[in-house]
C-alpha cells in the first residue's frame, strides 16, 4: 500500500470522461496545427486538461506534457504530488524537487517520448512560465523547435462542452443573487465591505461561492479601477461600482453592475452611453465573426458619441476556469480570434467620466449559432437605490 493510499479522494469537477474528451480536442487542434508536444503550465488550462487547480504551480511551472498517441504526463513539485494525485485525473506524474531540477526532468521526459528535436509548443504569453524556464530547457534540448501554443491552447478550451456551459450557468445564478444583494443593500452608510460580507452570507447560504475577485466601490472612489472593498461608506447622490462573479466547479460568471443612491447625472451619463456600447458589441457577435470586429462596433458608438477618449480598454475577454487569465481571448483592435458556438465572455464596458469616475455596465455572453446569449437575468440597466 502506497504511504498516500489512506488520502480520501477529493472528488474531480467533472467524470473523467470529461477529461478525456477536452485532452482529445487538443490532440486534434495539434495535429492540424502540426505541433509534436505541448506543455500546458497556466493554471486555469491545468485545470481544464486535469481537474487540478494547479495552485501548487504557483511556485515552479507544473508543466502538462501533451503528446499524441501518449498518455498525458504531468511534471510537478516532489512536495505536490500527493495533492496533484488526489485532485487530478493524471496516472503519469514525475516529480522534480528543487527549481534547478525542473529543466531536467522535464527534458528527460521529452527525450523519453522522443521529441527533443521536434516542434514543442509552449504558452510563452500566459504567466506560471518564466523566461528563464524556457532557456533552461532550451539549453539542455538545443535542437528543441519552441513555438508559441498560447492562442491554440486558449481556442480549444474557449469552446465549452455541455457540462461546462451548465458550470457557468449555475455560477451565473449565483451572480444574480450576488447583484440583487448588493442592489437591496445600498442605503445612506452602509459601507462597501459591509455589501460584500452581505453578499457573501447569501451566496453561501444558497449553496454557492463567489470568486475571490470582487470589486464594490462607493462615491470618488468609483475612480479607482479594480477597487477592493473597504470601511467606505455611501452617502446620498453618490454612485456604486460592482464587478462579481459567482463560482461553480471552478468556473466563475462575472458581471458589472453599477448604481445610484439618489442621483447623479455624469455616472448616469456614463452608463446610458455604456449601454449602448454594450448593445452594439452584442449585436457583432456570431459564429464565424473575429474578435476584433466585435471591439471595432463598439469603438463605432463611442466615435458617433463624440467621447471616444473615454473608452481605455478592451470590448472583453474569454472566461470559464477563472475569471480570467492571461492568454485567453479578448476582444482588442485587430484581434482575428474566431468566434464558435461555446464560447463564453465577459463583457465589462466601463467609461471614464472628465471628473475621473469609472462606470458602465456589462455582461456574460454565450456564443450561441444564432449569435449570443445573455447569461444574467438581472437588468443591465442603471439601478437608482
Amino acid at each position: 500500500m502506497s504511504h498516500h493510499s489512506s488520502i480520501p479522494f477529493v472528488s474531480l469537477p467533472f467524470p473523467k470522461s470529461e477529461y478525456a474528451r477536452r485532452q482529445q480536442k487538443m490532440f486534434e487542434e495539434m495535429e492540424r496545427v502540426g505541433l509534436d508536444a505541448i506543455l500546458v503550465t497556466a493554471h486555469g488550462h491545468l485545470q481544464y486538461f486535469t481537474g487540478y487547480n494547479g495552485q501548487g504551480g504557483y511556485y515552479r511551472p507544473f508543466p502538462l506534457i501533451l503528446i499524441p498517441g501518449r498518455p498525458p504526463t504531468y511534471v510537478v513539485r516532489e512536495y505536490e504530488v500527493d495533492a496533484v494525485r488526489s485532485e487530478s485525473c493524471i496516472d503519469d506524474i514525475t516529480t522534480y524537487t528543487y527549481q534547478d531540477d525542473f529543466a531536467k526532468v522535464c527534458a528527460d521526459v521529452l527525450r523519453r517520448y522522443e521529441v527533443q528535436s521536434r516542434k514543442v509548443g509552449l504558452q510563452l504569453n500566459s504567466w506560471n512560465l518564466a523566461p528563464a524556464d524556457v532557456s533552461a530547457i532550451q539549453a539542455l534540448l538545443p535542437e528543441l523547435k519552441v513555438t508559441d501554443a498560447t492562442s491554440i491552447i486558449s481556442s480549444v478550451a474557449s469552446v465549452m462542452g455541455d457540462l461546462e456551459i451548465q458550470a457557468m450557468r449555475d455560477a451565473m445564478t449565483m451572480t444574480d443573487l450576488a447583484v440583487k444583494t448588493f442592489q437591496q443593500s445600498l442605503r445612506n452608510g452602509v459601507s462597501e465591505v459591509d455589501v460584500l460580507n452581505k453578499i457573501q452570507k447569501k451566496v453561501r447560504a444558497s449553496g454557492g461561492e463567489i470568486s475571490t475577485d470582487v470589486y464594490i466601490v462607493f462615491g470618488e472612489r468609483v475612480k479607482l479601477p479594480h477597487g477592493h472593498p473597504t470601511r467606505h461608506q455611501i452617502r446620498n447622490n453618490q454612485p456604486a461600482f460592482m464587478e462579481v462573479g459567482g463560482s461553480k466547479q471552478g468556473y466563475a460568471a462575472g458581471l458589472l453592475r453599477c448604481a445610484v443612491l439618489g442621483r447623479h447625472p455624469e455616472t448616469e451619463s456614463l452608463h446610458q452611453l455604456s449601454e449602448e456600447v454594450l448593445e452594439a458589441a452584442i449585436a457583432a457577435i456570431k459564429p464565424g465573426v473575429v474578435t476584433g470586429e466585435v471591439h471595432a462596433a463598439a469603438c463605432k458608438v463611442m466615435g458617433r458619441s463624440g467621447r471616444r477618449d473615454a473608452f481605455r480598454q478592451r470590448t472583453g475577454y474569454g472566461t470559464g476556469i477563472n475569471w480570467s487569465e492571461r492568454g485567453y481571448l479578448s476582444f482588442e483592435p485587430g484581434t482575428e480570434y474566431l468566434l464558435k458556438a461555446g464560447m463564453t465572455f465577459h463583457m465589462p464596458i466601463i467609461l471614464r467620466g472628465e471628473s475621473g469616475y469609472l462606470f458602465g455596465a456589462g455582461e456574460q455572453i454565450l456564443v450561441t449559432e444564432g449569435g449570443a446569449e445573455i447569461l444574467s437575468t438581472t437588468s443591465r440597466r442603471l439601478y437608482f437605490a
